[in-house]
């Protein structure tokens, strides 16, 4: 009792288009590039749940750079993590003072008008 149009059971999963063959249901995934955690720079998050890291690309264009990268979960130095690009640093967590423009007036207040 076979249904028909079906003449093997994986032929009803294969679709083909112009040049080639694809299977219906078939998972790819981008290409990813191993970055080695060379040191834990700071934690962030409300729960501390973000960890920054410093890592060195191992293999792709931009091996053997070191870059800032934000991770969620446990995470410790010698660490291996793919990723999916290596162009986009994660900017610095928390920051020391502000620079830039000093208030001159010097008070919370500052910017209004006093009576």
């Amino acid at each position: 009792m076979a249904k028909e149009g079906m003449k093997e059971g994986k032929e009803r999963f294969v679709k083909k288009t112009e040049g080639e063959e694809r299977i219906e249901g078939e998972v790819r995934f981008s290409e990813g590039y191993a970055a080695e955690v060379k040191e834990i720079v700071a934690r962030g998050g409300t729960r501390g749940e973000l960890t920054q890291v410093m890592c060195q690309i191992l293999e792709g264009p931009d091996k053997n750079k070191a870059i800032r990268r934000n991770v969620k979960g446990p995470i410790r130095p010698g660490d291996v993590l793919v990723l999916l690009e290596t162009e986009i640093e994660a900017q610095r967590m928390g920051g020391g003072p502000r620079r830039g423009g000093s208030s001159s007036s010097g008070g919370s207040n500052s910017g209004r008008g006093s009576r």
